[in-house]
């Protein structure tokens, strides 16, 4: 597994880790996410805007919507707050499995790997690209015959066609049964974001993997079909909470009816 860690090239997951404080990451993770932070200072905002979101997100579902299962695909690597510690903090029999397949995250799955007693955590290494094999790969943990709740927050804006994007969100949410919830996040060059501009370039020349924006349209269409619950697409620090400003990332929960 370690040598598929390269710590020459900037990733995702470790710069992440950095702007939300966290100290697994390397010295060329933390020079392209300060480069990025001097290009557009709000992008640690914009991280930790998405953890609340996710907090706010998983709360809501497993508490009154009732939600006891969690699929988190692009699950990152753990710092505080992960979507197993705040479901199962609301229910204690909640289910979670992690999908990832960055070599950094799966040397910190046992991190990931905690349960409480009455609940499960598990951890899958497979590719958002493929989505089939996820849906295949999750039973017996998740019971596809009760309502799951899919998280995919900051992961399809790496996948770089809009068209492969909607495809994966449609494999998998034709895979859950009726009641189930899509959670998803995406980066914008709207909500003030056009700044980021710039930096998403020098991301893509100097990290890995490369990364998209989305317009408000295009995100939309990642909902299609599913009842978006209220207050509907906005910027995810808005999402269910008025004391935050907004950042450049959408935000949305939608139930398949």
């Amino acid at each position: 597994m370690t040598d598929r860690i390269r710590t020459d090239v900037a990733h995702n997951a470790r710069v992440w880790n950095h702007w939300l404080g966290g100290k697994d990451n390397y010295p060329v993770d933390r020079a392209v996410g300060d480069h990025v932070t001097g290009l557009y200072p709000s992008i640690g905002e914009v991280a930790r805007a998405d953890r609340a979101f996710l907090r706010r997100a998983v709360t809501h579902l497993a508490g009154e919507a009732d939600v006891r299962q969690f699929l988190d695909i692009g699950t990152g690597l753990p710092t505080v707050e992960n979507t197993h510690e705040v479901a199962q903090s609301v229910a204690p029999d909640a289910r979670i499995v992690y999908v990832d397949n960055d070599p950094i995250v799966l040397a910190h799955a046992r991190a990931l790997l905690t349960s409480s007693r009455e609940g499960v955590t598990e951890y899958l290494d497979a590719d958002a690209h493929d989505p089939q094999t996820i849906v295949r790969a999750i039973e017996p943990t998740l019971d596809l015959k009760r309502p799951v709740a899919v998280m995919m927050l900051g992961i399809l804006n790496f996948v770089m066609d809009t068209d492969e994007a909607r495809s994966i969100v449609r494999t998998l949410m034709d895979a859950m049964p009726s009641g189930s919830y899509l959670v998803l996040t995406h980066p914008t060059l709207e909500l003030g974001g056009e700044g980021n501009e710039e930096a998403m370039r020098f991301w893509n020349e100097n990290a890995t993997p490369p990364i998209t924006a989305r317009s408000r349209a295009e995100f939309g269409t990642f909902v299609d079909g599913l009842e978006v619950l209220e207050p509907g697409i906005v910027s995810c620090a808005r999402w269910r909470n008025d004391e935050e400003p907004q950042v450049a990332q959408f935000g949305a929960v939608a139930r398949k009816r």
